[in-house]
């Protein structure tokens, strides 16, 4: 048999002409904040924070080369236990869910201090530097603005090895979990809706993923970056994560170390949470790639999706193995109603399995069995948690085998999971924290404790009607053929009728014409090695793609092409493609 070799690209990047406005190490980045502040006459210059950085070793570069005095946000900021009081509403107590802030960064500051900051700062000539989330809140009109960003995947990294602390609280050594819980509520609301207010003016940005060797960019390069990458195809950057279930596909066909454990997550295409990488030159500068979304969400989205979800991106592409491993938790997500009443999101998990590999013993949970009570499906849950008993799937849920192309639709309310030995293709709406586990197989997590279980909300969003004739009919492999043509064919797989996403997959030996029709495009090369994606105005260059990867293709390029390319040229291709449905 022949060696596999890997193609997927782990690290893709997008190529910008940088007219010399890169700047690398901190040396080189001081020299920079000097010449603008020299530049413009500035005397206050406020170096504005993404929440998770490494503060203590950036202020000592900083403060090493810049001169002048130095003042931290922090210090402005209300008292740990009054912020405390502040975001508790929002955190509350439960241990994973909590409610979308309405806060903003401004609220997390004292007034009285802030008017002592204004008689302090008049009271000196000499060059003024302002650090921390909400720099530009205490300089007002400060004369010159430098940002330093990170991802949210990298702070999640931080958050694990206690590195880092929530805003405006010493706090690096709470529980993982607990900090990224607090992030995702109220941290990153907080600071996205004050970076989206300084994107179009910032004069520097940072890019403090790498806290050693940073790059920094000016601001104007970087909008204009965000523009040219809308005008083509492009991926974001996938990150990989274990988990209990985890399994081994994943190593082969992306190019993994097989050293570690498993792997069970690949977010391939979240920008929320991705980064994306941009080539200015020879520097790679990495970027949240959510900035694409604040800085172009229109021409990305396209108006009617960006009418509808805002500075959001509603299509959530990453994979699940469990290949060699062991079953998916039980689980069911939230109603729309529901999440919007009890969580403050707007929008639900409403989401797919697309079987991208399989083997033989595949398959997955579905719905109920028709004559599964609900009293009785609850109380044995709530049994089996406390340990009395072994929850018996079997005997309550549906579980239908699955194959590799099979797609499994899962409508918000119906309890599901995937298998053992499956490669699953999850497409959803974004919301991918509210996740209701019912049963976690008695098995333990990867730190050794139980995770989190939600009967007490699962119980309130399930959907009992979902019985094995609806499933049957409705969630698998609902395919209907839509058109044809010479070397290629078009299905409709999914979504369910109830869900705003459509998927469309492709067969094709030859050239096939797509058309965004106003929504951003997310699509994965489902089967064939590679291929090429093309404009037939020459709008961009030929981008090619690799098995498994997911690529987004922005709602303003209205038609582009696909065909196979290189090693796949004369064999049949698949892809698989979402987009948000207006109409049924």
């Amino acid at each position: 048999m022949s060696k596999f070799f890997p193609n997927y690209d782990k690290s893709p990047t997008v190529n910008i002409k940088s007219n010399g406005e890169v700047w690398a190490g901190w040396d080189s980045i001081c020299s920079g904040i000097v010449t603008l502040k020299d530049a413009k006459g500035a005397r206050v210059i406020a170096l504005e924070c993404y929440p998770g950085l490494h503060d203590e070793q950036i202020v000592a570069e900083l403060k090493a080369r810049l001169g002048g005095q130095f003042y931290m946000t922090t210090d402005y900021m209300l008292g740990e236990s009054e912020i405390d009081s502040l975001v508790y509403p929002d955190v509350t107590d439960d241990a994973i869910f909590g409610y979308i802030t309405r806060l903003t960064l401004s609220d997390f500051f004292d007034q009285q201090r802030l008017a002592e900051f204004t008689k302090q700062t008049k009271q000196t000539e000499d060059p003024i530097y302002i650090y921390g989330p909400g720099a530009t809140l205490l300089a007002q009109t400060p004369d010159a603005i430098v940002y330093f960003d990170m991802p949210r995947w990298e702070g999640q990294l931080r958050q694990r090895r206690n590195e880092v602390n929530n805003l405006g609280v010493n706090n690096k050594e709470l529980k993982a979990s607990l900090q990224y819980k607090r992030s995702f509520f109220v941290d990153w609301r907080v600071c996205d809706k004050h970076k989206k207010t300084l994107m179009p003016v910032w004069d520097l940005v940072i890019d403090t993923t790498q806290t050693i060797t940073p790059r920094m960019v000016s601001g104007k390069l970087l909008n204009a970056a965000y523009a040219q990458v809308v005008n083509r195809p492009f991926r974001v950057v996938p990150f990989f994560d274990p988990g209990p279930w985890g399994g081994q596909w994943m190593k082969k066909y992306c190019d993994l170390p097989p050293d570690q454990q498993n792997y069970a997550w690949c977010f391939d295409c979240v920008p929320e949470e991705n980064s994306l990488l941009f080539k200015f030159d020879d520097a790679i500068f990495e970027t949240p790639s959510i900035n694409v979304v604040f800085a172009q969400s229109a021409r990305l989205l396209g108006r009617p999706v960006h009418a509808r979800f805002g500075e959001e991106f509603p299509i959530r592409f990453d994979f699940l193995d469990t290949v060699e491993g062991g079953n998916l938790s039980l689980q069911v997500h939230p109603t729309n109603q529901y999440i919007r009443e009890h969580f403050g999101m707007p929008y639900t998990q409403d989401e797919s399995y697309y079987m991208l590999d399989a083997e033989p013993d595949a398959c997955v949970y579905m719905g109920l069995k028709d004559d599964a009570k609900p009293d009785e499906v609850i109380a044995a849950l709530k049994d089996a948690n406390k340990g009395n008993s072994v929850f018996d799937a079997d005997e309550y849920i549906g579980k239908y085998p699955v194959k590799k192309h099979d797609h499994v639709l899962i409508p918000a309310g119906t309890i599901h999971c995937s298998g053992k030995n499956s490669m699953v293709l999850e497409i959803s709406a974004t919301p991918y924290i509210f996740t209701f586990k019912l049963w976690d197989w008695g098995r333990m997590g990867l730190d050794g404790k139980p995770r989190p279980i939600n009967i007490d909300h699962g119980k309130n969003v399930i959907n009992w009607d979902v019985t094995p004739e609806v499933v049957e009919k409705e969630l698998i492999n609902a395919i209907t053929p839509i058109a044809h043509g010479d070397g290629w064919r078009e299905e409709r797989t999914g979504l369910h009728e109830a869900e705003f996403i459509e998927t469309r997959r492709h067969w094709f030996t030859k050239k096939v014409h797509h058309y965004t029709h106003g929504s951003v495009n997310v699509i994965n090369l489902v089967e064939g090695r590679e291929v090429v994606v093309e404009s037939p105005e020459n709008l961009f260059e030929p981008y090619v793609v690799h098995y498994a990867e997911t690529f987004i293709v922005p709602a303003h390029i209205n038609e582009y092409t696909i065909r196979p390319y290189g090693e796949s040229e004369g064999k049949e291709c698949a892809t698989l493609k979402a987009f948000v449905r207006f109409k049924a």
